[in-house]
């Protein structure tokens, strides 16, 4: 007879499918790259690191369907580089498999090639009075479903446009993405992560001329940019601070009830921000943004410097807090900010005012295209970074 029992065993943790998947990708990734695991990412040198995030997984008629996103970062980009990546394959491995290598092929091949500078193209950039220099490079180009026809550098469709959307940032990378399945398309092309509409007319002809009646076709390229010079943008202008300034702004903008009121906010957000140029940037572009995001109309890629009885047009990607500010106003929407809070903060909106005359003539903001942003800085000595 047993005279003591046994202890009971430890339930064994319920596995995570996506992490295990995760795992696979992140030991499949480091062993095509040689690079280093640690704390669930990929160091690769020069301060290179790759992460992943496991989206949607699926199976269909036998076959595993995968959506892994790469996120590959490093101390000198602004941003981390995205790459969603849709994959299958009859197992789990495959589909990883597949998932590596069109990360491979896509956005590590040009991060390979700036490494050891090799073959860069020369984009020259000027714009406000400004000059910088960068080295493109641009090589794989990553097909799906397409095999009749030789495959084209898809960045020679924008080259001469490109250096319209680079600005003052040491690295910029360009997304070309193109799909078709049917009467489906998709023609989307980002800089930093962020659409740039106006670029996608240069491929819908080329997009439109594929046939795609039983077969889904696509194709992606990507291009790195990096400016030969070091980064010289002041401390004020680094992401982090404009970003909490920015929410400072909205904070303050959504308690104002008087224009003595908003002459305080102006006052108080050139103190915080330690920049007229930059508290001006926030204080005008915090409501155009929200305005675009919550009235819906459809707006171009780009902004127009008002200096005295003239407008320069340079496009918003060259404005380094433009999509820090974005990003700041689509966190406040998220929460789900009182209506009334939110039209305080709109109301500042010169589109808005100009939107609300066209709905009272009968247009609907949903029907409305603008170019982009004017905008006005008092400041004789501003310098756009």
């Amino acid at each position: 007879m047993a005279l003591f029992k046994k202890k009971n065993q430890q339930a064994e943790p319920e596995k995570n499918p996506a992490q295990e998947i995760k795992t696979k990708v992140l030991e499949c990734l480091n062993e095509k790259l040689n690079g280093n695991l640690y704390d669930d990412c990929v160091i690769m040198p020069r301060g290179y690191t790759i992460d992943v995030q496991i989206g949607r997984r699926d199976e269909k008629d036998g076959v595993k369907l995968l959506q892994v996103v790469f996120i590959v970062r490093n101390d000198d980009f602004d941003e981390p580089l995205l790459d969603p990546v849709d994959a299958q394959g009859t197992t789990d491995d495959e589909a990883v498999k597949m998932a590596v290598e069109i990360f491979y092929g896509g956005v590590w091949h040009p991060i390979d090639q700036l490494l050891s500078k090799k073959n860069p193209i020369h984009i020259s950039v000027n714009y406000l009075r400004q000059h910088y220099d960068f080295d493109m490079y641009a090589q794989s180009i990553v097909r799906i479903g397409i095999k009749e026809k030789q495959p084209v550098m898809l960045m020679n469709y924008i080259k001469s446009e490109i250096p319209k959307y680079l600005g003052s940032k040491k690295y910029y990378w360009v997304r070309v993405y193109l799909s078709k399945f049917k009467d489906r398309k998709i023609v989307e092309v980002r800089v930093n992560g962020s659409v740039c509409a106006e670029l996608s007319r240069f491929y819908q002809a080329y997009v439109d001329a594929w046939n795609s009646a039983d077969t889904f076709m696509s194709e992606k390229q990507y291009a790195i940019f990096v400016q030969r010079e070091d980064d010289q943008c002041p401390e004020v202008y680094k992401k982090e601070h404009i970003v909490d300034c920015a929410k400072q702004c909205i904070e303050m903008m959504e308690n104002c009830n008087s224009h003595e009121e908003y002459m305080e906010l102006v006052t108080k957000l050139e103190e915080i921000t330690g920049d007229k140029n930059l508290a001006s940037e926030i204080r005008i572009f915090v409501p155009e943004i929200l305005a675009k995001l919550t009235l819906g109309y459809r707006e171009g890629d780009s902004l127009f410097l008002i200096e005295g009885e003239s407008q320069i047009e340079f496009k918003k990607t060259q404005l380094r807090s433009y999509f820090y500010l974005q990003q700041v106003i689509l966190e406040y929407l998220s929460k789900k900010p009182e209506q009334e809070r939110v039209m305080k903060i709109v109301t500042n909106s010169v589109a808005f005012r100009e939107l609300k005359k066209a709905h009272e003539q009968g247009h609907e903001p949903k029907d409305l295209y603008v170019p982009g942003t004017s905008y006005r800085v008092g400041n004789d000595d501003y310098k756009v970074w």
